[in-house]
Parts: C-alpha cells; sequence; structure tokens
C-alpha cells in the first residue's frame, strides 16, 4: 500500500530517498498565504516573502495513483514551470521535493529533476519537509508552499529527516538529517 508501516516509531516513519522507505504517514494542518499583484503589495507596504514567477502543470496519464519511474511526465511539468518563470536551470537554488516516502515515487523524483537538470542535479540541493510532517494530503501543497517561502526569508533549506540509508536510485543531495544555510534566491516546488 502507500502507507508505511513503522507504526512502531512514528517519528521515523516517513523517510524519503531512504532505502528502508515504505510509504508515506498521514499528516495535518493548514497553510495560508496572501497572493497579490506585485505593485499592490509594495504600494501598501507589505512584508513580501516570496514571488510565484511560474507554475506548470501536466496530467499524469500513466495509473490513476502511481507515476512513471523514469520521471517523463514530472519532469515535463518542471519544464513548463521554469518556462513560465522565465528560470534557466542554472538559477536553481534548491528544489523542494514531493517526498512521499514510497518507493516509486521518491525515484520518479529524482529522475525527473536529473532529466531537467542534467549534470547539475547532483549540485543542487533538494528536500522533503513530509519527513517531519507527514503528508497532509489536500493541505500538503499550501503548506509546503509556506515552507517555500520560509526557505527563501530565512535562507535555511530544511532537512529531509530519516535519511540513514541513501537508496543508490535516489542520487541527488537530499540535505540529510539537518538544515543547511544556503543563498536561495530561486528555487522550484514539487506538488
Amino acid at each position: 500500500g502507500a502507507l508505511s508501516h513503522r507504526n512502531h516509531d512514528p517519528e521515523a516513519a516517513s523517510c524519503p530517498s531512504d532505502r528502508g522507505r515504505d510509504g508515506f504517514v498521514l499528516g495535518e494542518g493548514a497553510g495560508v498565504l496572501v497572493l497579490e499583484e506585485w505593485e499592490h503589495a509594495r504600494r501598501r507596504g507589505a512584508h513580501v516573502y516570496a514571488e510565484i514567477s511560474g507554475y506548470g502543470t501536466t496530467c499524469n496519464a500513466h495509473h490513476m495513483t502511481d507515476l512513471a519511474p523514469d520521471g517523463t511526465a514530472l519532469a515535463r511539468s518542471i519544464d513548463l514551470a521554469l518556462a513560465d518563470a522565465r528560470c534557466p536551470t542554472e538559477r536553481l537554488d534548491y528544489v523542494k521535493a514531493h517526498g512521499s516516502s514510497t518507493p516509486q515515487n521518491d525515484v520518479c523524483e529524482t529522475n525527473a529533476i536529473k532529466r531537467v537538470l542534467g549534470h547539475d542535479a547532483y549540485g543542487i540541493p533538494v528536500s522533503s519537509i513530509k519527513s517531519m510532517i507527514g503528508h497532509a494530503l489536500a493541505a500538503a501543497n499550501a503548506i509546503e508552499l509556506v515552507a517555500c517561502a520560509l526557505v527563501l526569508e530565512h535562507q535555511v533549506i530544511p532537512p529531509t529527516m530519516n535519511l540513514s540509508e541513501r537508496d543508490p536510485e535516489c542520487d541527488l543531495d537530499y540535505v540529510p538529517n539537518a538544515a543547511r544555510e544556503a543563498r536561495v534566491e530561486a528555487l522550484a516546488g514539487l506538488s
């Protein structure tokens, strides 16, 4: 199934990109954002945490819940988002992974990131906050967008917790087990 069976150790149950991952852990929460035009926010003196400069979406016709392991559909979505944002891949400083901790999703994401970024993928930090908060399902996107805004605000990349034995198919820099200070001006959030 999609859910982890590590009920005996709930804090370590969600372990994206780890060899022993066996599914996601349900989470609960909410994220609230105020979206407005840049100029309007500036005129009223608002503190701007982040600018959403582009997005991309595709339809996964491979299967209702499974992704093609080669990451093709997800890579297309990332390409569309970067094109919409007019952001060349060289400008990316961080990728916020969906990181559900399922065997197929984490491999698919890794392959999609490598398809889009090529060899540069190995030099860009990638992490999943689901390792700490679980998968909040419908609320996950909003929560993770708030996390992305906070990365930009504080210049700290959240870790992928519980990454003790890396899956050889998930071979990127997943910021294991400790947050990392870094200069982040542009990021991609995968959800």
